[in-house]
């Protein structure tokens, strides 16, 4: 259990370093990753089939890959009324926030008076990978096809992982059909991803393909990156809180927990801290809290793996650990007069959760963000999943014979410098 933490930061980069970097993908990840899409590039269904009974232990047939509108129909009369209104508000919520990214088509003249833009178009057909199983991640599917609806791509293909008995989550699917989805698939791992990417005889290849996934599974998106698009490579949750002496002790230590429960063993907790006094008591609230959680054991193992608290008595020095960190959630759980120094000096943060009332939770189900988010310190380039991620964008010129004229200069000097002179040609010939 909980019983220490970093007080001396002598060598606090490089622990650090090791700490955040444990878990990311090893050689037999790659290896095992690498033979996987390779048979499922040479065998499609069946090499598919054959992954998913070994994997996730459900004997499929061929003609069962594909969820049927039967299938959905019960799903969805098995719904109650609050499931229902719990996912309706998500919904309004994702597509209100992601309503406020659509960019506008523009144009304006250069300095040659030609005409020049950009044009915004959906991706037209996108795979979601939704993690299934034990643990169905309804939230997942809203946080990724609400955002395509949005976006208004035109063909949504998702693929989870089926139960050992070969069924999805009535509450997922149900989710997916209250989405207008119905193209779903009972395949999960590295087998879909594969599948997506290279086209079965039962599942056409996408474009791009979105979605958190386990180490497999982001492998995967890492390998098959070219053959078609990814949106990033969200693997196990992160939290870090930052908590200083108005903090409430049993706040701080529900939200390290929650983030602990997500399931893959490998999720990071970060407890930077301002008030030292603060750390047993907060210590004895996690002890407290765990034994009434359903999944005990899974957090109890990420508290003793994946747990780092560090005492750090000024906000800037705080700040700077956050950076180098990057962690995928953030919560400050700090006085209102800090959150804008804080706001102001990490820059690195998947998403921040701003004052004592703005649970991690909040973002994970309903408040509006995406919160398919980079971890693994990929936040210090990368950012959560948004709309633009579901549109591509074409640039455009056009120009006239004046406008060419006044560019005719340039063109031959670039010609020239570069040694190009077919360039000058295609131009010159013109005018």
């Amino acid at each position: 259990m909980i019983t220490s933490f970093l007080n001396d930061e002598s060598d606090l980069e490089d622990r650090l370093s090791e700490f955040c970097t444990a878990s990311q993908s090893d050689q037999t990840v790659k290896d095992t990753v690498s033979e996987i899409l390779h048979e499922i590039r040479k065998n499609g269904d069946a090499a598919m089939l054959e992954k998913t009974l070994k994997y996730d232990h459900a004997k499929l047939s061929q003609n069962e890959i594909k969820v049927t509108k039967i299938e959905l129909e019960e799903a969805k009369s098995q719904l109650t009324v609050l499931e229902r209104e719990s996912i309706i508000e998500a919904i309004e919520n994702v597509s209100l926030f992601h309503e406020r990214s659509i960019p506008e088509n523009w144009s304006t003249s250069n300095n040659h008076g030609a005409k020049v833009g950009e044009k915004f178009y959906p991706i037209n057909r996108v795979g979601i990978y939704v993690p299934g199983g034990n643990v169905p991640l309804i939230s997942t599917v809203i946080m990724t096809v609400t955002i395509a609806n949005v976006a208004k791509v035109k063909e949504i293909a998702v693929v989870t992982p089926p139960d050992s008995e070969g069924k999805i989550a009535p509450q997922m699917l149900a989710a997916l059909e209250l989405l207008g989805v119905d193209e779903i698939y009972k395949v999960g791992g590295a087998q879909a991803i594969g599948a997506l990417a290279y086209g079965t005889d039962t599942i056409p290849s996408v474009d791009k393909i979105y979605g958190p996934g386990n180490a497999f599974v982001n492998e995967a998106k890492r390998q098959v990156f070219g053959t078609v698009g990814i949106d990033l490579l969200p693997g196990p949750s992160e939290v870090m809180i930052i908590a200083d002496s108005s903090s409430n002790p049993a706040f701080v230590a529900a939200a390290l927990l929650s983030q602990a429960e997500h399931g893959s063993g490998k999720e990071k907790i970060f407890l930077l801290f301002s008030e030292k006094s603060h750390f047993d008591k907060i210590a004895s609230e996690i002890k407290t809290q765990l034994q009434d959680l359903s999944h005990m054991e899974a957090v109890a193992g990420v508290l003793e793996r994946g747990f780092m608290s560090i005492y750090l008595p000024s906000f800037k020095r705080i700040s700077e650990v956050a950076n180098y960190i990057a962690p995928e959630h953030l919560e400050l759980q700090v006085a209102d007069e800090h959150i804008g120094f804080l706001t102001d000096h990490i820059t690195t943060a998947g998403a921040f959760l701003l004052g004592h009332e703005t649970a991690t939770t909040l973002g994970d189900f309903i408040a509006g963000p995406s919160h398919v988010l980079p971890t693994g310190r990929s936040s210090r380039f990368s950012s959560g999943l948004r709309l633009q991620d579901f549109l591509r964008r074409s640039s455009f010129i056009q120009y006239d014979k004046k406008s060419a004229i006044r560019a005719k200069k340039a063109v031959a000097v670039f010609s020239e410098m570069e040694q190009l002179d077919g360039h000058g040609k295609s131009f010159s010939i013109r005018l």
